[in-house]
C-alpha cells in the first residue's frame, strides 16, 4: 500500500455554510444599497423634471419598506437560478454572465410592478430609469461577488482549499491521471486520498502511488466514511464493460463524478475546458433538471403543501376520528421508506389496515385485501390517507411528484431482477408519480417492475411541466375515486 501523502488542506464541509453566507450577506447588502441609491437618483433627477423644482428627500414609509423587502426579493432571484448551487467551484467568467443575466431579470420585475408608477416629466426617463437601476445593482453586485470568488479561486488553487478526491482505477490510466494532478502547476482543489480497483487483480501500479481503499463493492462505504465530493474514473480501455456497474454504485451519493476522456471523446466535442492549465476532464452530471427549474419545483413543493394541510385540516380532523372509530390501533401509520440517494426516512399516513397487518413480514395491498379497514378503503379509493405525506414534504425528505417510496425490503427484490431501480433514488420521492398515474398500485413485485418503466421515463424527462401534468391527472384520478 502506498503512503499517504500529507496535504495541508482545509476540510471544505466545515466552511461551506460560512462561505455561503458570505455571498448572501454580500447581495443582500448590494441590493440594499442600489435601492437606497436608486431612490435617492429619482428624488434627485427624475422627479424635478416633472414638478420644475427640487424635490425634498424625505426617507418615508415606502423608502423602508422597500428597502426591508426588495433584498429578499433579490436573493429569491439567486436562489431560484441557482446561484448558490456551488460556492466553492465558481467560474469567475460564469458569474458575470449569470450576474447580469439574474440583474436583468429582477430589474424587469421590479421595473413594472414599481417603477413603471413613477411621476415622470418625459417617456425618456423610464428608460434613463431603468439603466440607471440595472447599471447600480450590477455593479454593486458583481464587485464584491467578484472579490469573494476571485478570493476563494486563489485558495483553491494554492491548495488551501480542497475537495476528498477518489480515484476509481489502478493501472497505467489511473498513475497518469494521479501524477499530471499532483505535478500541476496551481491545485484544481482535487485532495486524493487513495483509490478503488475495478478488476479485483492481486497488484496495482497506482499502490506505489496512493492507499488501495477496496474494489467498486465498497464504493458507497468508501464515499460515506472518508467525505468524498469527487470521484475521477480512470479505467484502461479494457475495462470499460464495468463503466456501467460503476456508474449503479454511484447513482446514490452526492459526488461529483468525472472521469479521464478518450480520444473518441474529444474527437466528439465531449471535453469542455474549464481551466487552460487544469487537466482535461469530463464532468458527468447528476442534474436531471436545470437548477431554476429544481428550485422553483422545492418551492412549489413546500407552498402547496403548507396550503394543502391547512385547507384540509377539517377534512383530516374529520379522517382523524373515522380512523379512531374504524377499528383499534393509532391513527397514523409510519414505516421506515428509502428516499434520495438512499437515505432512510419515515413516512406517515392514515392508518387504512387493521393491527398486525404484516405479522407475518413485509406484504403489498392487493384490491380486495381483507387487511384493509372499511373506512381505509374509504380513504384509499380517495388517496385521502396520504394527507400525512405532506408533512414529510415540509421536512424535504419527499416531493409532491416523484416515484413513490418503497421499503428496502422491496427494493432489494426489485434490484435483483432489474438493478435499473438504483436511477429512481436519485430523485426525492413523491406523493404521487407518473408510474402511479399510468399503471396505478402495484400488487407484487411483478407489476413494481412493470410500474418502474414509467418512473424511469418520468425522470428522463423531469420538467416542471410534467409535473403539472401528473399533478393534473393525479387530482381527476381522487374526483374519480379510483385508487385502491
Amino acid at each position: 500500500m502506498g503512503k499517504r501523502e500529507d496535504l495541508k488542506v482545509k476540510p471544505v464541509k466545515v466552511n461551506r455554510r460560512r462561505q455561503l453566507a458570505k455571498y448572501v450577506f454580500s447581495d443582500w447588502l448590494s441590493a440594499a444599497m442600489s435601492w437606497s441609491l436608486f431612490y435617492l437618483f429619482r428624488k434627485i433627477y427624475i422627479e424635478p423634471q416633472k414638478f420644475g423644482y427640487p424635490i425634498n428627500i424625505e426617507l418615508d414609509v415606502r423608502f423602508f419598506l422597500g428597502l426591508s423587502l426588495i433584498p429578499f426579493f433579490w436573493l429569491f432571484i439567486y436562489y431560484v437560478t441557482g446561484y448558490y448551487h456551488d460556492v466553492f467551484r465558481k467560474s469567475r467568467l460564469s458569474e458575470l454572465w449569470q450576474t447580469i443575466g439574474n440583474t436583468f431579470l429582477g430589474v424587469i420585475i421590479l421595473f413594472f410592478t414599481l417603477v413603471l408608477d413613477d411621476v415622470i416629466g418625459t417617456y425618456s426617463n423610464y428608460y434613463i430609469s431603468f439603466v440607471a437601476l440595472f447599471t447600480l445593482h450590477f455593479v454593486l453586485t458583481y464587485v464584491p461577488r467578484l472579490i469573494i470568488t476571485t478570493r476563494t479561486t486563489h485558495k483553491v488553487h494554492s491548495g488551501e482549499i480542497g475537495f476528498n478526491t477518489l480515484l476509481i482505477g489502478s493501472n497505467e490510466k489511473a498513475v497518469d491521471a494521479y501524477l499530471e494532478l499532483k505535478n500541476q502547476a496551481r491545485s484544481n482543489g482535487n485532495r486524493i486520498i487513495g483509490f478503488v480497483n475495478v478488476n479485483g487483480k492481486p497488484r496495482y501500479m497506482l499502490e506505489d502511488h496512493l492507499p488501495h481503499m477496496g474494489c467498486i463493492d465498497d464504493l458507497k462505504t468508501i464515499i460515506e466514511e472518508n467525505h468524498i465530493e469527487e470521484v475521477i474514473i480512470a479505467i484502461e480501455s479494457t475495462e470499460h464493460d464495468r463503466i456501467n456497474r460503476i456508474m449503479n454504485k454511484l447513482i446514490d451519493t452526492t459526488v461529483l463524478i468525472k472521469a479521464i476522456p478518450s480520444m473518441y471523446d474529444i474527437l466528439t466535442g465531449r471535453v469542455r475546458m474549464s481551466s487552460i492549465l487544469g487537466t482535461p476532464l469530463i464532468q458527468i452530471s447528476h442534474q436531471l433538471m436545470p437548477a431554476w427549474q429544481e428550485n422553483v419545483k422545492t418551492a412549489i413543493d413546500y407552498v402547496i403543501a403548507t396550503m394543502a394541510l391547512v385547507i384540509t385540516s377539517p377534512l383530516t380532523l374529520f379522517l382523524m376520528v373515522g380512523v379512531k372509530l374504524s377499528s383499534r390501533g393509532p391513527i397514523f401509520y409510519s414505516h421506515e421508506r428509502i428516499g434520495r440517494y438512499g437515505k432512510p426516512f419515515t413516512i406517515y399516513k392514515f392508518r387504512s389496515m387493521y393491527m398486525n397487518a404484516e405479522k407475518n413480514g413485509p406484504e403489498l395491498s392487493s384490491k380486495n385485501d381483507d387487511r384493509i379497514t372499511p373506512f381505509g378503503r374509504f380513504m384509499r379509493k380517495s388517496r385521502f390517507d396520504e394527507i400525512p405525506n405532506f408533512f414529510n414534504v415540509l421536512k424535504g425528505e419527499m416531493s409532491l411528484v416523484g416515484p413513490r417510496p418503497e421499503r428496502k425490503y422491496f427494493i432489494d427484490l426489485i434490484t435483483k431482477v432489474n438493478p435499473h431501480y438504483v436511477h429512481l433514488l436519485k430523485v426525492k420521492p413523491g406523493i404521487t408519480s407518473w408510474g402511479q398515474v399510468k399503471y396505478g398500485y402495484a400488487e407484487n413485485v411483478d407489476q413494481m417492475i412493470d410500474r418502474l418503466k414509467y418512473d424511469l421515463i418520468y425522470i428522463d424527462n423531469m420538467s416542471i411541466f410534467v409535473d403539472l401534468k401528473i399533478l393534473i391527472y393525479t387530482i381527476l384520478t381522487i374526483i374519480k375515486r379510483t385508487g385502491i
